[in-house]
């Protein structure tokens, strides 16, 4: 029996019990990963050190201030930044990660875009990095927004021999609501959104994707306190303009529009605030016919900055 043993082990072909592993061995694994990738690759050690200094170098404040970095985590919302060109610094990739479609999407998307450290990193230091949230083995980094001064926005609408035309969100909470105002803004030629430092949605990944690319050319400026700085506006020569339910002035009616305004868009449940609400020169409201009692603030300052830029054509 030990010689037939002998013989048989030296068959070509799977050998019972193997599973077909010669066979599989021989299948293609993917493209190659990119040299940051590469363990003990130069790329791949500069690329950790600069990914590690981004990560202890402090957070500086200039005139607007910045936010705070933030993670996007898991596959799908990561490819999902990645396309929509929401800016990030570093891509932390699990190691011996299943190199699925996502996988080599968001590798090939970093790639292409250039100037964002891959970092291979093991599965504990992720789970250690998003406090245990499900990250399937990528984490994108997005560095802290460079918010704009108040006054920016305004000096650059002068600059270009333009009235100034802003929205200011009072309330609203919703990034995604804060990137399509930002969308709109750029859509009809305005020169920046105002938010509060607090209580207000900021400029995350969310709102980046759904100002679809927008937000890399409309500033968005940030408010110690609103009251404060809607006075200046006014002092600035600036009509502020309240969107409310019950404003005393109907939409087409506001010839305020075509000239120097800021407008207010208040949260969807509660609207203007009291003290931002007795700021305002006008609150304005927006004809429904259909009966509906109020629009979110995308939608609503979508249509008051379509009036404006029809009447200032």
């Amino acid at each position: 029996m030990a010689a037939n043993n002998r013989r048989m082990s030296g068959k070509k072909g799977a050998q019972v019990g193997s599973g077909g592993q010669r066979r599989k061995g021989l299948e293609g694994r993917g493209p190659t990963p990119p040299a940051e990738m590469r363990k003990g690759h130069k790329k791949n050690r500069i690329a950790n050190a600069k990914a590690k200094q981004a990560v202890r170098r402090p957070v500086a404040r200039g005139r607007g201030g910045r936010s705070a970095s933030e993670l996007v985590v898991g596959r799908n919302p990561v490819v999902e930044a990645l396309r929509e060109g929401v800016p990030a610094s570093t891509l932390y990739v699990q190691q011996f990660i299943d190199n699925d479609e996502r996988v080599r999407e968001a590798l090939q998307l970093a790639g292409e875009r250039g100037g964002i450290n891959l970092m291979e990193a093991p599965r504990p230091e992720l789970d250690r990095m998003t406090n245990g949230l499900n990250h399937q083995g990528l984490v994108l980094q997005v560095p802290p927004y460079e918010y704009a001064h108040p006054e920016d926005l305004t000096e650059a609408a002068h600059d270009g021999g333009e009235a100034p035309l802003i929205v200011a969100l009072d309330g609203v909470t919703d990034p995604r609501n804060l990137g399509a105002v930002v969308r709109s803004v750029s859509a009809f030629g305005g020169h920046g959104v105002i938010v509060p430092e607090r209580r207000s949605a900021g400029m995350t990944a969310g709102a980046w994707k759904t100002s679809a690319g927008t937000a890399a050319r409309t500033p968005v400026a940030r408010a110690t306190n609103l009251t404060r700085t809607l006075e200046a506006c006014k002092k600035a020569g600036i009509t502020v303009v309240g969107l409310a339910a019950d404003g005393e002035v109907e939409l087409g009616d506001l010839e305020a529009l075509g000239g120097p305004v800021v407008i207010v868009v208040g949260s969807e449940g509660k609207g203007l605030s009291r003290l931002v609400g007795e700021t305002c020169d006008h609150r304005v409201r927006i004809p429904m016919p259909g009966g509906a009692e109020s629009l979110n603030a995308g939608v609503a300052a979508g249509i008051v900055l379509y009036e404006a830029a029809r009447r200032r054509s």
